[in-house]
């Protein structure tokens, strides 16, 4: 019988992304308020991990893509993570894998929301960048340093991802 390559996206939550890295996004109680009162601050939620070099900011940008989509590379960086901020509203796909052996196994994926980003933890398993909306641009923080940081893997079928 042949394997399902169907995957259903759900709505991004912090705790179904939890084993695979951070949901970045100003919900639940803040941390304190700054700046007069006028700022909450929500401390501290990504856990930025890099084996060496330092943190550096870039900006992306990438074609607009729509639901169904066909996964057909995953990609990981073994020596840091990588978080993704989007600088507009629409929502982007996030795609990941936990590990099997040094291969991707079945994916997940979610949708996120307006005002969600993500970080992915060290060693994840990810889809690449795909924005499903008008807005395709995003500031990335992740490793800035020597070293081979990226690995990939094409399975021998691609996963087709549609909505929920």
């Amino acid at each position: 019988m042949a394997e399902d390559r169907t995957i259903r996206a759900r709505p991004l939550t912090a705790e179904a992304f939890a084993p695979f890295g951070d949901v970045l996004e100003a919900e639940g109680p803040h941390d304190w308020l700054i700046n007069q009162g006028r700022c909450a601050r929500f401390h501290d939620r990504a856990r930025l991990e890099f084996v060496d070099g330092r943190a550096g900011l870039s900006v992306f940008r990438a074609e607009s893509c729509a639901l169904p989509w066909e996964v057909g590379l995953l990609e990981r960086h073994p020596l840091g993570s990588q978080a993704f901020l989007p600088l507009s509203s629409d929502p982007f796909l996030v795609v990941v894998a936990p590990d099997a052996g040094g291969v991707p196994d079945r994916p997940v994926a979610f949708v996120t929301r307006s005002g969600q980003g993500v970080n992915y933890h060290r060693g994840v398993w990810h889809g690449v960048l795909t924005p499903l909306g008008g807005g395709a641009v995003f500031a990335v923080v992740d490793r800035i340093g020597e070293g081979h940081n990226l690995e990939e893997h094409r399975p021998d079928r691609p996963w087709r991802i549609v909505a929920k």
